[in-house]
């Protein structure tokens, strides 16, 4: 008898680690809001800056020469916020609700030669600055950049030396919050000698107005005030794309499991006197040859320890994109608050690790598996050993540049904690519930020791086809709305068509589900009955597509460049086409099992 522990001791080691992670403060779906009079002071944060178009590429913000306080002194952050890259730090602005601030001085400096060249180059890189304010981020560009003529080129650079921040209030909440420029004439930063020093003054003024809005999501200006681009709106073209996908496919299986297999099942189940007279050799053509290899075909695999291990992390990580999407949809956590996303993913990837655990070892021990542990180890190891190795590349070009995107020691030894604390011991327990669980494999058809000669198959049938094929047709009913999701992630818009999303992935599971019966059938007419590792390998090809388009996308379709953002865009698109790989992998794998279950238990055996 084996011991799991006490649940209760379970629960109280993982409560402390749950709210560590969520570390909002709030609970889900409510937005942190806080109350003043007025007269209170509002602190303004100072986040971080980086170039426009390298979303992951950011710096704290005092690593530029601007107005900083003696003693620094940051805020304490969620876990989410760490790994979004913030490191928010109080400013020198002194905002109080409900009191304007007409042009006051923030600080006086005297810039060296250096510092404005570190200033001229960042603008120049199109850098931007964020502020938070009651948790609202503001954002601005750091300067002003010229380039006009040809004969004669002038090239103008200029530093933002007044900021206009533009506050709304509802009652005693901060609704909305907004930096301008608009009336601002931006300070040269051309024409410096190298000995020479700069002095400037930076000021700041303060507006508040009163709002009828009464919820920040109520606003229509986004949270951002129109920096980024707008929200993206319902794209019609990707829907009707993926929708007649889906019907031809869906139709396409049906006539198979309809016409084809109800005659082939007709002509096999022939009894023997008419078999031999009118259609003996009919099981030796190629396109009815699939009851010829009854005894072979389900005869194991080899490696099926590791196909167990893809199977569960599979099964893992299509509950966690079901129940972030979910999430999502029902309004559990608020999209736009810093790191809520990632503090979902974190929470439900230790949690589904169980997940994992359980499919790979149930299934390892159906098909005669003897070594669980070593299943276990195989399993809670297929993804996190790749994914520390990627982490490991790019979070070191991140330190050896000083961006904060680079995670601190303490954020280190945290996720490592959940992972030995949660994930591990989680996927061991679902392995020995697995394990204990297991029923027999009990196929429909007795499998021969002796294996059966497989015939020389046409070149349509070899696996790189039938990898191409699978991988395709998955990979263009999500082709439009791809690129919708890289802008998001790897760009400037802010995606919240959550409904659509979860339809396109039901339309993304289903298109997989339905080749990979298709493309099983055709192998097992021509009497290959090495299914087990193909059904994986063809839908889950649809990963490689998916990393070529990211290589398409970061040439084409968006403005990236720097060796910072280069590896973390090419190193995480490597991981995301790792994880489509092991889902549509999974799926294709059951839908072809059962489809081949099926088909057998119909048939009459001799």
């Amino acid at each position: 008898m084996t011991v799991v522990g006490n649940p209760r001791s379970w629960s109280c080691r993982w409560l402390p680690i749950l709210i560590l992670l969520l570390g909002t403060g709030h609970g889900p779906g409510v937005e942190g809001v806080t109350h003043y009079k007025a007269g209170d002071p509002v602190i303004l944060y100072v986040n971080k800056v980086g170039p426009y178009h390298n979303p992951q590429e950011t710096y704290h913000y005092y690593q530029l020469p601007v107005c900083c306080p003696e003693k620094i002194r940051h805020k304490s952050l969620s876990l989410g916020e760490v790994l979004d890259g913030d490191r928010m730090a109080e400013s020198l602005y002194e905002i109080r609700f409900r009191e304007n601030v007409e042009k006051r001085i923030l600080c006086h400096m005297q810039l060296s030669s250096a510092q404005v060249e570190q200033l001229r180059q960042a603008i120049e890189e199109l850098y931007y600055f964020e502020f938070v304010v009651d948790d609202l981020p503001i954002r601005g560009f750091v300067g002003y950049m010229e380039e006009s003529g040809f004969l004669p080129h002038s090239h103008k650079i200029g530093l933002w030396t007044h900021l206009d921040f533009h506050l709304e209030f509802h009652g005693d909440r901060i609704i909305f919050a907004n930096v301008s420029v608009r009336d601002v004439k931006p300070h040269s930063l051309d024409g410096l000698r190298p000995d020479e020093f700069l002095g400037l003054t930076h000021t700041y003024s303060v507006r508040w107005s009163e709002t009828s809005v009464e919820r920040r999501s109520d606003r229509r200006h986004g949270d951002d005030g129109g920096f980024f681009p707008r929200t993206l709106e319902i794209h019609w073209l990707s829907i009707i794309n993926s929708m007649v996908l889906v019907f031809l496919l869906v139709g396409f299986v049906a006539v198979i499991l309809m016409r084809v297999l109800r005659n082939d099942l007709a002509r096999y189940n022939l009894d023997e006197e008419t078999t031999s007279a009118g259609s003996g050799d009919d099981f030796d053509q190629g396109d009815n040859g699939w009851k010829i290899i009854h005894t072979d075909v389900f005869r194991f695999p080899p490696y099926r320890g590791l196909l167990c291990a893809v199977l569960g992390v599979g099964a893992q990580f299509l509950a966690l994109g079901t129940g972030i999407i979910v999430m999502a949809l029902l309004g559990m956590f608020n999209v736009h608050r810093h790191g809520a996303i990632n503090s979902a993913a974190i929470l439900l990837y230790a949690l589904t690790c169980c997940i994992s655990g359980y499919v790979s070892s149930h299934f390892y021990r159906q098909i005669g598996g003897e070594r669980w542990v070593w299943n276990i180890i195989l399993t809670t190891s297929l993804f996190s050993v790749p994914f520390f190795l990627t982490w490991s590349v790019v979070n070191s070009v991140h330190w050896a540049n000083g961006s904060t995107q680079a995670l601190p020691a303490t954020t280190i030894l945290l996720l490592l904690t959940v992972w030995l604390l949660v994930g591990f011991p989680l996927t061991v327990i679902g392995g020995i519930f697995g394990k204990n669980n297991a029923s027999p494999f009990d196929a429909p058809c007795r499998t021969k020791n002796i294996a059966r000669e497989i015939p020389p198959q046409p070149w349509y049938k070899s696996t790189v086809i039938h990898m191409t094929v699978g991988g395709f047709l998955p990979f263009s009913a999500i082709s439009v709305e791809l690129y919708y999701i890289f802008a998001t992630v790897w760009g400037r818009e802010q995606y919240t068509l959550y409904g659509i999303l979860f339809f396109v992935f039901a339309i993304l599971l289903s298109v997989g589900a339905c080749i990979s019966i298709a493309l099983t059938y055709f192998q097992l007419s021509g009497e290959d009955y090495r299914w087990w590792w193909r059904s994986v390998l063809s839908v889950g090809s649809t990963g490689l597509f998916i990393f070529l388009y990211s290589v398409f996308y970061y040439a084409r379709r968006s403005n990236m460049s720097g060796a910072v953002q280069t590896v973390e865009f090419f190193g995480y698109s490597l991981l995301t086409g790792y994880v489509f790989f092991l889902m549509l992998g999974t799926i294709s794998f059951f839908s072809s099992l059962k489809f081949i279950r099926y088909i057998y238990v119909n048939l009459k055996m001799d």
